[in-house]
């Protein structure tokens, strides 16, 4: 009998902890990401999303605790870490004076890629943003900056990607729009570590969420196995009514 080999998890974290002198923030930590995957970090503000995110991207260091990014140690081997990781944070990092297409040569510039120009039209085109590439990007709305600043993050092609919060001050179309390129980017087979506040965010896209509370994880699972810890719900005939959402789409369509 033969056995499958263990595929090690994209992110391991264990027991992390961090203070601020007397503020507790992380109070043993634990969670696994397996690769390929979508893992919501859900918490409401304060839990210690970003301070996780932070640690996890080499931006701080525990307290105690271990913590590895694509195979690489967190603390002992960051720079392995930095060249496997991507951060975007709660706010789009664009240059508004900029077109979206020279935000992007200039990644790809900085980074010493090669072929800059076809780097830029790829992603361009993989986040819908083609027809708007030779526009500044002070023209764009919220939800077409973020796609942008997703973009972005995946030049040199990243194994991992961080979002902090990537839909903040976002209108409901582009979070719409966001939610769709954080799918592409997990059916390419890019890992998205996802923080968020925001129920609906984690339930529409996380294969996994962990719930962080008062610097805990409480509870680690697939959204069926977080449903099944409360009573079964009592079944009721309810006519189906439109959401606000559908409204909204009816409305205004799903075009920038």
């Amino acid at each position: 009998m033969t056995t499958r080999p263990t595929v090690e998890p994209a992110i391991r974290v264990r027991g992390l902890e961090k203070s601020y002198k007397s503020l507790h923030v992380l109070r043993g930590v634990d969670f696994d990401v397996a690769r390929g995957s979508i893992f919501a970090l859900l918490g409401s503000n304060g839990a210690g999303k970003t301070t996780a995110v932070k640690i996890l991207s080499t931006l701080l260091k525990a307290d105690a605790g271990t913590a590895s990014v694509h195979g690489f140690d967190v603390a002992t081997r960051a720079a392995d870490v930095r060249e496997s990781i991507s951060l975007t944070g709660q706010f789009a990092a664009v240059d508004e004076i900029l077109s979206g297409r020279e935000n992007l040569v200039l990644i790809a510039r900085l980074r010493h890629l090669e072929d800059p120009g076809r780097i830029a039209d790829d992603l361009l085109r993989r986040f819908s943003l083609t027809d708007a590439a030779a526009r500044k990007v002070s023209t764009y709305s919220g939800g077409m900056r973020r796609r942008l600043d997703i973009a972005m993050s995946l030049v040199g092609n990243p194994p991992v990607i961080f979002l902090d919060e990537p839909t903040t001050g976002l209108d409901p179309q582009g979070r719409i729009e966001v939610w769709q390129a954080v799918k592409d980017l997990a059916d390419r087979g890019t890992t998205v570590l996802l923080t968020t506040q925001y129920l609906d965010e984690a339930e529409h896209l996380a294969d996994r969420i962990a719930i962080l509370h008062e610097g805990r994880i409480i509870v680690d699972g697939t959204l069926a196995e977080l449903k099944q810890l409360l009573p079964p719900a009592k079944v009721e005939y309810v006519e189906k009514q439109p959401t606000l959402e559908d409204v909204f789409l009816s409305l205004v369509g799903t075009n920038e």
